[in-house]
């Protein structure tokens, strides 16, 4: 079982992240960014990672710092479950379409911290989600779990639909990612030998 249990306190927010990349998608998710919780039900039921996911934050001020280390915290842990990477796919990637909208994903556990982020949302907020804030996650995710990470929304003329094209995506690209293949077995997938 490939798990981590990760907890990171600041003054802005208090996060706890337990996951089970060998899981099926079960979750407990409260983070106090209701559109957030409904944006890692995704990753969770998509990747089939079973997430505990609590955060106490600053919310009476802003989403921002909630959403932020939300994604710090969650790539620490995505980090700390695959461990050196051996016997990793290494490189994941997904299509994803909800009605108009269409997103795509790809990842690579490379070891070195990027994103790319390319989504013309077509509006600032979806209901009270300031719609900045999903790079700012994914910003956060990508610098600590240490991949690159590329995203791009392809059309969509509906944000909520944007946004979860992108969430669903990444669950699938994840989860593509992290499986282990049966064909490299405890190799680690680089020339390096490392990552």
């Amino acid at each position: 079982m490939r798990t981590a249990d990760i907890t990171r306190n600041t003054n802005e927010t208090r996060v706890h992240v337990a996951i089970n990349l060998d899981g099926t998608g079960r979750q407990t998710i409260h983070t106090g960014v209701p559109f957030l919780d409904h944006m890692l039900d995704q990753i969770a039921r998509h990747g089939l990672i079973d997430m505990d996911i609590q955060c106490d934050g600053d919310t009476q001020i802003d989403d921002h710092h909630t959403v932020e280390d939300v994604g710090i915290t969650l790539g620490q842990a995505i980090a700390a479950a695959v461990g050196n990477k051996a016997g990793l796919r290494r490189y994941g990637h997904s299509y994803v379409p909800l009605d108009e909208a269409l997103s795509r994903v790809a990842i690579d556990f490379s070891g070195r911290p990027g994103l790319e982020f390319h989504v013309p949302f077509t509006r600032s907020r979806i209901g009270q989600f300031d719609v900045d804030l999903t790079r700012e996650f994914f910003q956060g995710f990508a610098n600590h779990a240490l991949v690159t990470l590329h995203i791009d929304n392809l059309r969509g003329k509906n944000s909520h639909h944007q946004c979860e094209t992108v969430f669903k995506a990444f669950g699938r690209a994840l989860r593509m990612a992290t499986e282990l293949d049966p064909r490299n077995s405890g190799v680690v997938p680089s020339t390096k030998g490392v990552l």
